[in-house]
């Protein structure tokens, strides 16, 4: 307790402030810890079920808003602990037997990350939802594919966005493997060596819904790599989403004009009336910087740690709390975002006009007629430069002027159009409608095989 410390030690030493937030966690992991005294004989029935009884008083009290939280107890520990000795007198001294806040707290953090982990991958599979929901309902709309952010090829839109998909599949299977790795039970470890007492580690992991229990008692109370691979997995996943909002922003832009955003997910500008900024992508955007913040600071408080516990690890959780929120907020606005997007088939089918995105499907026509493919290339660099100093598209080229560049072109040559490209990238992952089609089925029989 910080009692006896200065308000100004006590305040910078407390972390009542931030990790109120495990109530719940340090509660359940306390109702198992006292039942598994009980259990074994180290404490009375009687006295575990009035332990018990007070813990759930002091739960509610803390869910309806009315517990007295205070800096002179430090942590939620001891103030959920000075509150039980309140209630039920000094009984609530036999809670801690076999038992340091070291293990606690790191109990607390796993169950309470745990849960976190499941929360991610359900906003994240609604995330990949909307994705498909919007791919499927466009599945006709060719937009011209980017490489160096230059008009390369046509794709179609729905395979655009499914790309996205896919990044996002990532992501649940790395949270899904920091998961193996959280659902680890420390209790039982006590602050370095473990406990003197014949306690049942097993009962506890039963109880308390865990795979296993830690192998080593200084690791267990020390060990924050569950914490740095939530960070790692949520850094991955919201780059991914600043991807995805960034193309929104440039789209939505008048240079592009392939989207609209919808007026509830814009804000307009403080002196000019036309604007509509695309303020919930641009946040996302920034948002990334500080998930990324938060693992580089965790990375910074770890490395230099000796075994075992250290006044250190007490900065591991408000950044994982803002991670998660973070991270959260930004997948559910999305989310919701994505699903009011108006696609503007107007503005994707002027920019189809005005490019040369057939030029590699003009090379693969020559290279199917015999010519080798980087000869064939050489002839359609020189064609392209030649169409773009006459301004022409490829069909508004006279087959004169093809032949004047290979005598291979001949009047099949206009067959080749934006539709033919597509359905010739036929191949497993390709933007046909046939391959992409397939893609949207198995997207849906992922998302329902994971329900």
């Amino acid at each position: 307790m910080l009692k006896d410390k200065n308000k100004q030690v006590r305040d910078y030493l407390a972390s009542i402030s931030f990790d109120q937030r495990l109530y719940k966690e340090d509660i359940e992991g306390s109702i198992a810890h006292v039942r598994m005294l009980s259990k074994q004989g180290i404490i009375s029935k009687e006295e575990s079920d009035k332990i018990v009884s007070g813990l759930n008083s002091v739960f509610e009290e803390i869910k309806q808003g009315i517990f007295p939280f205070s800096t002179e107890f430090e942590d939620i520990h001891m103030n959920i602990e000075a509150r039980l000795f309140e209630l039920i007198g000094s009984i609530a001294g036999k809670l801690h037997t076999a038992r340091s806040r070291n293990d606690q707290i790191a109990l607390d953090l796993r169950l309470f990350i745990r849960q976190r982990i499941s929360d991610t991958i359900n906003d994240l599979k609604d995330l990949q939802k909307s994705l498909v929901e919007l791919a499927e309902e466009n599945i006709s709309i060719i937009i011209p594919g980017y490489t160096h952010l230059q008009r390369a090829q046509p794709i179609l839109l729905s395979h655009h966005l499914l790309a996205y998909f896919e990044m996002f599949q990532r992501d649940k299977e790395r949270f899904e493997d920091c998961l193996k790795r959280t659902n680890i039970m420390p209790l039982g470890s006590g602050a370095i060596a473990g406990v003197s007492y014949p306690i049942d580690r097993n009962y506890l992991a039963k109880s308390l819904d865990f795979n296993s229990i830690s192998n080593n008692s200084l690791d267990a109370v020390s060990d924050r790599d569950f914490v740095i691979e939530y960070h790692a997995a949520s850094a991955i996943s919201i780059m991914h989403l600043s991807r995805i909002a960034e193309e929104l922003i440039l789209w939505s832009s008048a240079e592009f004009g392939f989207i609209q955003l919808n007026e509830s997910f814009t804000s307009g500008s403080s002196i000019m009336p036309q604007k509509k900024n695309p303020d919930i992508a641009e946040l996302t955007r920034s948002k990334t910087g500080r998930i990324f913040g938060n693992l580089v600071a965790i990375l910074t408080s770890m490395k230099a740690l000796p075994l075992a516990y250290n006044r250190d690890l007490q900065e591991d959780k408000e950044g994982i709390f803002d991670t998660i929120d973070t991270l959260h907020y930004s997948l559910n606005i999305f989310t919701a975002m994505l699903k009011t997007i108006h696609i503007n088939e107007t503005g994707i089918n002027n920019a189809l006009k005005q490019d040369y995105l057939l030029a590699t499907d003009i090379a693969d026509y020559l290279t199917k007629k015999g010519m080798p493919f980087r000869e064939a290339h050489s002839v359609i660099y020189k064609l392209s430069n030649y169409a773009i100093s006459q301004a022409k598209n490829f069909n508004e080229l006279s087959l004169e002027e093809y032949n004047n560049y290979s005598a291979l072109f001949d009047g099949d040559i206009y067959d080749i159009s934006l539709k033919s490209s597509i359905a010739a990238r036929n191949s497993t992952g390709g933007t046909s409608t046939k391959q992409v089609k397939a893609a949207i089925n198995r997207c849906w029989i992922i998302l329902k095989d994971e329900i």
